[in-house]
Formats: structure tokens, sequence, C-alpha cells
């Protein structure tokens, strides 16, 4: 696998050093290859062609170009597996109008200040990311909203939603309060995207989930997952 941690926005400090050290363990682990860049000239369609999976670890800004964004998406459309954490989900990317609209598709709208502790719900026990899971799972982080849910979408499957009643998911800063709640809160999610698949997972903001093994286990799960989906041509 392929680790993206390239920041031109906020940069994730604790949660990058910690997520790539776990990342790494898990590949070794599993015997999976793995690299980490922070170059963007990464994704090139020969190099790309080398990994059946990318890992967007809390990758932020806009960090490819545009000729590096057509690769990316002819890879991952070709039959790649994409895995994208935290900020790989928020509005920074907006500008990258396929990625946002084909592979994340659900506008990120924002997130309460505080860090809170929430009771997250597990909808596909089956799945390989959601396995080591209960019903339900408590969890601290800082928790995103969208605009809507993805739910019903063409080539997507729900893994788990946070219950918005066990959190407040009001933005509260300064004069502004603006409820972010979205009633059906999908925080992890798989897409079908041209002939590859991307795992979304809006969590991981804080450095202390990639030392708790059961996200982990989510990130292990869902890597697993998307090097599955990636057919022969998307890399060995």
């Amino acid at each position: 696998m392929l680790v993206f941690t390239k920041t031109n926005g906020f940069r994730h400090y604790d949660a990058i050093d910690a997520g790539s050290a776990a990342l790494e363990e898990i590949a070794a682990r599993r015997g999976w290859s793995f690299l980490r860049t922070e170059n963007g000239a990464a994704f090139e369609a020969g190099i790309l062609a080398r990994f059946r999976v990318v890992v967007w670890l809390n990758a932020s800004g806009a960090p490819l170009s545009g000729p590096q964004r057509d690769a990316f998406r002819d890879w991952l459309e070709g039959g790649g597996g994409f895995v994208g954490i935290h900020a790989a989900l928020d509005g920074s990317h907006e500008d990258f109008q396929w990625y946002y609209d084909e592979v994340v598709a659900a506008p990120f709208i924002g997130h309460a200040i505080e860090h809170q502790v929430a009771t997250v719900k597990v909808e596909s026990p089956g799945h390989p990311a959601m396995q080591a899971l209960g019903a339900k799972w408590r969890h601290l982080d800082e928790w995103y909203s969208f605009s809507r849910s993805v739910r019903g979408d063409d080539g997507v499957e729900v893994l788990a939603t946070v219950d918005e009643s066990t959190f407040d998911p009001r933005l509260k800063l300064l004069w502004i309060d603006e409820d972010l709640s979205m009633g059906d809160h999908p925080v992890v999610w798989t897409r079908t995207v041209g002939r590859g698949g991307a795992f979304l997972c809006a969590l991981g903001h804080v450095g202390e989930a990639y030392r708790d093994p059961t996200f982990l286990s989510i990130l292990e799960g869902g890597i697993e997952w998307a090097g599955a989906m990636a057919s022969g041509g998307a890399g060995n």
C-alpha cells in the first residue's frame, strides 16, 4: 500500500505520525508492502500501477496537481483500492470535483469544536472492517458532519453510523451556533468507483485513536477490503 500524508491545509501532526507507524506495523504483520510519501509525484501511472491500495491518511488541502489527479482517477476507476481517513473527507478537497463528487460524495459541512466521546453503531457486522466490533462502540473523535447521508447511493454500503443522541453535534464558536446534526449520520462506508472501490472513514482525528486496537481493526479491515476490490491491473 501507498500511504499519502501530504497536507496543504490543516495538518493532524499526532494522528499522521501515530497513524503512519500503526499502518506500517499492520503491513509488516500482514506481509503487505508499505510506502509512505508526501510527494504528489507518486501519483503517476507507472508508480500507481505498483500498488493495490492507496491510503490518504489525513491528507488535506488539495494535495495533487491536475495531471496527478488524472492519474489517480484513472488508477482508481481502473480497478484500484482506496482508503480515505478523516481529513481525506473534509472540505479542503472540494475543488477536486471528481473526488469530492464521486468518491466521497458527501459534502463536508463542519464539526463541533470539542472532541467528544460518542456511540458508533455497526450496520454491517460481516464486513472485514467491522468484524472486531460489537453492535456498538464508544469512541473519542472529532465528528464530521456532511450535507447529506450517502445511504441509498448506487454502489454504497454504510458500515457504521454515529448516534447523534450520544454527543452534541453543534458548532459553537464566538457568535456561531450551528446545528450540524444529520439524523442518519454515516461515519464509515464503502463505495464502488468504476472498477475500483473506496473505503471512507470519517474517524481518526486524534493520535490516540491509532493506539486503539478497535479503531486499528477498522483500518486494517478497510485496507484488506480495498486490496480485495483491486483488480489485477491495479498492481500486485
